[in-house]
């Protein structure tokens, strides 16, 4: 299966002072790494090979902890289909006005 996937990644820092500098640490590495994504308010999502997205959500990882994250959640949602493609716009170009 080499077809694009959809990612949902949302760091969470736990007891942390400085949450949003490791949030958007974890953010820039996603920017980048050149993928397809979109950055929103409690998540960020991306589009691309899910072996790929993966090794972003490491990265993504290890500079949160680069950044002082101590502890963290992180939570990620992973849409995929077995014989075709996902992408952002089939779920959300309806909705856009």
């Amino acid at each position: 299966m080499d077809k694009n996937v959809n990612l949902s990644l949302q760091v969470v820092p736990i007891d942390s002072t400085n949450s949003y500098e490791i949030i958007d640490s974890a953010i820039h590495s996603i920017q980048n790494s050149g993928v397809k994504h979109e950055v929103q308010p409690f998540a960020t999502i991306m589009e691309g090979k899910l072996e790929e997205l993966l090794k972003i959500v490491l990265e993504a990882k290890d500079a949160s902890l680069q950044t002082g994250a101590n502890e963290m959640i992180l939570n990620i949602q992973i849409h995929l289909k077995k014989d075709s493609d996902v992408a952002f716009e089939d779920k959300t170009e309806k909705f856009k006005t």
